[in-house]
Formats: structure tokens, C-alpha cells, sequence
């Protein structure tokens, strides 16, 4: 990485921060994020970090590209997490920036738990998960009443069939979010309709979520894989299965009949 030592002082050691950088737009960055970003010696972020957030790095900090996307891992994990220990030990404040939340499907909870294995000072700023801002900018609420009772978070990453109670998940009455589903559209739903629910259950596939470009497509449960096909869905997606789908068209109906200021707008 060179002298990447900015302001750290050689003879201390630096601290890490586990930065949560929300969903993808800039504007939904906490204040403490942004600190953060800008007072560390390094930066190192993952796939999930839009090229808005990455425009407001600080030009004289150097920044490192450390993330996966499907089947193209930049740097395995227990080697980026000695890295991170690295750093810190070479004196540097660690700005470790992740899409969404550190501990919501971001392998927050090892990082921590090798850096504070080390004796390496950690910290982490949580981020707006992509199901809260996602769906936010989409319209849907993830609870509403007499849609929902809850909400339940899965991941559609695993490296041959999820290990879920399928039966449990089609009996809760919550609302749905898969995180990286994509490829597991079809599993999704037969395991789904397998365990309860109904084929005309709402689905909402929201690609590239709280940015300029996202896309939201409604479908349902018997009809969701294919229409991943059919719109040619990209990374990163989120799913959300339930009626609190509906809720979308009974909304954007309001701004039908109100005009735009009843609406999210993105800047």
C-alpha cells in the first residue's frame, strides 16, 4: 500500500471503524459516517458502496477497492481482515466502509471480532440497512398495520441450499426481505408456496436501491423468477415478499392525486 500514513502518528496505533454507508444514496450517510471517512488515514470499501459515496472521499486519503461481488472476490476475508489489523498496528486510523449496515449481512461481526482479537481499537457506526431505505424509496412499508406484524430479514447467499425454516417464514404473517436473492429466486418460491403462501402473494424487486437508477418491479410469488428474467434484474436487488407490497399502488396513487409533493423524490 505504500506510505499511506497521512496524519497517523508513527508511534501510535490506529483505530478501525466499521462504517456503515447506507443503501446507496449519499445523502442517507450519518454524520458519524462522514466523519469518519473524513478523518481516517486509509479508506477501504466494498461493492456496495455507490460511485456518489466514493465521490466524497477526501482526495488526499487514499482509497482501496476490498469488496466481493458474485464470484469476484477482490481479497479473501481472513486476509483483509489481517490487513485491517495491519494498518492499525502501522499507526493508521481505518476508515472500513461497508453498503447498508456492518452488522446486517455485512460481516461486521467478524471483522470486529479479528480486530479486537488482535487488541486492535474498533469501532462501529451502524447504517441505514438496504431493506429500511430500499423499500422506503420504493413506497413499501415494511410493517403496516393489519398488513403485518413484523418483518424478517434472510440472506439468499449460501453455497448450496439456504438453510431455512421455510414453514415458519410462510406461517408468520411478516413481511419478507431477501438480501441477495437473486439466484435463489426460484428456491425462494417454490419453498415459499410449499410452506403456505399464497401463488398471488405481492413481490417487489428493487434493483439498484436509493439510487438515480433504481427499479422497482411488482410481480408475485408464482410469477417473481421469471420476471427476474423477463427485466433482466441486475445486482445488487433486494426481494420483499408480502402484502405490505400492495401498499405501493395505493400510495403512488396519492401522488397521482396530489401531485409530486406527496412523493419521495430522489435528489
Amino acid at each position: 500500500m505504500g506510505d499511506s500514513r497521512g496524519r497517523a502518528s508513527a508511534s501510535a496505533a490506529g483505530k478501525v471503524w466499521l462504517v456503515g454507508a447506507g443503501p446507496g444514496d449519499a445523502e442517507l450517510l450519518t454524520l458519524k459516517a462522514l466523519r469518519a471517512i473524513n478523518t481516517a488515514d486509509i479508506i477501504f470499501y466494498d461493492y456496495l458502496v455507490s460511485a456518489d459515496i466514493r465521490a466524497l472521499f477526501p482526495s488526499h486519503i487514499p482509497a482501496y477497492y476490498v469488496g466481493k461481488a458474485k464470484n469476484q472476490h477482490s481479497i479473501p476475508q481472513e486476509e483483509l481482515n489481517q490487513l485491517l489489523v495491519t494498518q492499525a498496528r502501522a499507526g493508521l486510523n481505518v476508515c472500513r466502509l461497508k453498503g447498508g449496515d456492518p452488522f446486517v449481512f455485512g460481516r461486521g461481526g467478524e471483522e470486529l471480532l479479528a480486530l479486537r482479537s488482535a487488541g486492535v481499537v474498533a469501532e462501529v457506526i451502524p447504517g441505514i440497512t438496504s431493506a429500511s431505505g430500499c423499500s422506503t424509496y420504493a413506497d413499501i412499508p415494511l410493517t403496516h398495520r393489519g398488513l403485518s406484524q413484523g418483518c424478517t430479514f434472510v440472506t439468499g447467499h449460501a453455497e448450496k441450499r439456504l438453510d431455512v425454516n421455510w414453514n415458519a417464514l410462510a406461517q408468520l404473517n411478516h413481511t419478507l426481505v431477501f438480501y441477495m436473492g437473486l439466484t435463489r429466486a426460484d428456491e425462494i418460491a417454490s419453498q415459499l408456496l410449499a410452506g403456505g403462501l399464497a401463488d398471488d402473494t405481492p413481490v417487489a424487486i428493487i434493483e439498484n436501491g436509493c439510487r438515480s437508477d433504481q427499479r422497482d418491479i411488482i410481480s408475485n410469488l408464482r410469477d417473481f423468477p421469471a420476471e427476474v428474467i423477463r427485466a433482466q434484474v441486475k445486482s445488487p436487488a433486494l426481494i420483499i415478499v408480502g402484502e405490505v407490497v400492495r401498499m405501493k399502488e395505493k400510495l403512488q396513487a396519492q401522488v397521482q392525486l396530489h401531485g409530486a409533493d406527496a412523493q419521495y423524490l430522489l435528489a
